[in-house]
Parts: structure tokens; sequence; C-alpha cells
């Protein structure tokens, strides 16, 4: 059985920052078991995706003020 190297899709573009054989230095450059050390811009043939590496988007704000009522499911009468 074959496993999918892809989490959510399967047209990740390649990038040193979330790639197995690259380890982050700072903010802008990785040291890569392969090339050296490269910006985490970066990409080469040996991009391996590590799904852990990715960082996630940040969550949404919820912008207004609601209350406890504003969630509650009306209850139809019954018939």
């Amino acid at each position: 059985m074959r496993l999918n190297r892809f989490l959510f899709r399967k047209n990740i573009e390649p990038c040193c920052a979330y790639c197995a054989h690259a380890v982050p230095l700072d903010d802008i450059s990785a040291a890569c078991r392969k090339k050296g050390v490269v910006p985490l811009t970066n990409a080469c043939r040996a991009f391996r995706y590590d799904p852990l590496r990715r960082v996630p988007p940040k969550p949404a704000v919820i912008r207004g003020s609601f209350t406890d009522e504003d969630f509650l499911l009306e209850e139809e009468p019954e018939k």
C-alpha cells in the first residue's frame, strides 16, 4: 500500500521551510543536508515534504459581540 506523501493537497509547492532535509537556522535561512545553508524560500530536486513542519494559518478573529442566546436553536412546537 502506497501512502500519500502530501497531507492536504497534492500540488504543494516545494519550499525548504517544510522540507524533511532542512533544519531552520533563523527566520530567513536553513541548513539543508543536501545543499548546505540555503534560504527558507529555496527549493531543490531533493525536496521531501514533511507535514509536521507546516505552520498552520492563524485562526480567524470573531468580530462583534455575541451572547449565549445567539447560539441556541429554537424548538418547533409539537403538532
